[in-house]
């Protein structure tokens, strides 16, 4: 299967888990479709604006893995904020908590995938 940019889900989601401002979302593989097989619930391309932010959350049942293109931000990793900018990996395992924030002047994009345990 080949999925061209122009035919992937792409959605604005405002102060995703309490974060600031709004996110850009492109999906490359969709729940609703049954592409991940219940293995998990997420695999795509986010983009936050300066200033933006997803807001601290815990995973549950799940794993997060972020992997930074381009820009930077700051990350909060179970209460320890660390700088992150391109080729930076973020692992967030199930039961713990995570944030990230764009503190850059230009978007922060990263890869997400989230897949159950």
């Amino acid at each position: 299967m080949i999925k061209r940019a122009g035919e992937l889900k792409k959605e604005v989601i405002q102060g995703l888990k309490g974060g600031k401002g709004e996110l850009e979302l492109v999906h490359f593989l969709e729940v609703d479709k049954n592409e991940f097989n219940g293995k998990g619930r997420l695999f795509g391309k986010i983009t936050l604006k300066p200033g933006d932010s997803i807001g601290f959350h815990k995973h549950e049942g799940d794993a997060e893995t972020y992997y930074i293109l381009s820009g930077e931000g700051i990350v909060d990793d179970n209460g320890t904020k660390t700088k992150v900018k391109a080729g930076d990996l973020i692992y967030t395992p199930n039961g713990e908590s995570h944030s990230i924030e764009n503190t850059g002047d230009v978007d922060l994009e990263f890869i997400a995938l989230i897949l159950y345990v």
